[in-house]
């Protein structure tokens, strides 16, 4: 269990290493979300541990992953991660938000059969989402985040926004539109948002798949790759964002998994055996699916 004490963390897989690269105090409004785009996580920590002539970098914390965590500076102290920014009226993020950098190569190139880094490094297929930007773009490959790195995050998440009263959590993506593209559509940023958040307005509307299988793909086209194995008959999907022939969905349950399915093999009506689901699971259900929306909804305000 992770804690904080004197603006430091403490629990098992956390250490820390102290950067140069700070800057005032900090009272901090937000949690800002990043990649690396490096080889590893030690690699990154050397890097915004570094005074550079170029221009310094750093972030509060480190996340590997294996879910290891490094904190460079506390949690009241400005660090060096946001760079030129603006989020609801306020520029300069670095003054008024808590950067966390997830060890990840970022958007990989196709080379041939394989995905590549832009340092070099082959990802495994295994290791790779195909997805386009919520900012816009084509579909590519991005390097997909661990389980535990995905858990970690949504714990440290949880924990900076109840102790430090955040008001949202978001990405370098976010306040740096066009700039950025961190940390990218591999990693569930509104699920983490919603679990740190927790609100609770309603529920997105519920699906459930018809056909005997139904691919779920990156994008809202028959042409776009699938992000996973067809669906099953009767599988309960969210509706994150609801188009003509299209909609982005969520697959109920906690594999946070999200594509876009085409709305012609979706019904309103769950199958009988559904129907009669004990009250404890319709309310954790209800609760998570209120809570996505609440995020969907953060999202389309900005």
């Amino acid at each position: 269990m992770l804690r904080i004490e004197n603006h430091r963390l403490v629990g098992e897989g956390c250490s820390f290493k102290a950067t140069p690269n700070i800057g005032g105090p900090l009272n901090p409004r937000y949690l800002v979300m990043h990649y690396t785009a490096g080889s590893s996580m030690e690699s990154a920590v050397t890097s915004l541990c570094t005074q550079k002539p170029s221009g310094n970098a750093s972030a509060h914390l480190v996340l590997g992953r294996d879910g290891r965590i490094v904190q460079l500076a506390p949690f009241n102290v400005v660090t060096w991660h946001a760079g030129v920014s603006a989020w609801n009226g306020l520029t300069g993020l670095n003054s008024a938000s808590i950067g966390i950098e997830m060890d990840n190569a970022g958007v990989l190139d196709k080379v041939g059969d394989h995905h590549v880094s832009w340092f070099g490094l082959t990802i495994p297929d295994s290791e790779v989402r195909l997805a386009a930007h919520r900012n816009g773009g084509p579909v590519r490959g991005w390097h997909a985040y661990t389980p535990v790195q995905i858990a970690r995050a949504t714990e440290l998440a949880e924990l900076l926004v109840s102790t430090y009263h955040l008001e949202d959590v978001l990405g370098h993506e976010d306040i740096a539109p066009g700039r950025k593209s961190d940390p990218g559509p591999a990693f569930p940023l509104a699920s983490v948002r919603a679990h740190a958040i927790g609100r609770e307005d309603d529920a997105l509307p519920h699906r459930w798949v018809t056909a005997t299988s139904l691919n779920i793909r990156s994008g809202p086209d028959a042409s776009a790759p699938a992000v996973a194995p067809a669906l099953k008959q009767g599988t309960e999907l969210l509706l994150l964002e609801i188009g003509s022939r299209w909609s982005r969905v969520e697959v109920a349950g906690p594999t946070d998994l999200e594509g876009w399915v085409n709305n012609s093999f979706l019904t309103d009506q769950p199958p009988a055996r559904a129907r009669s689901a004990p009250p404890v699971a319709k309310k954790a259900a209800v609760k998570k699916a209120a809570a996505k929306v609440a995020a969907k909804k953060a999202t389309r305000s900005r």
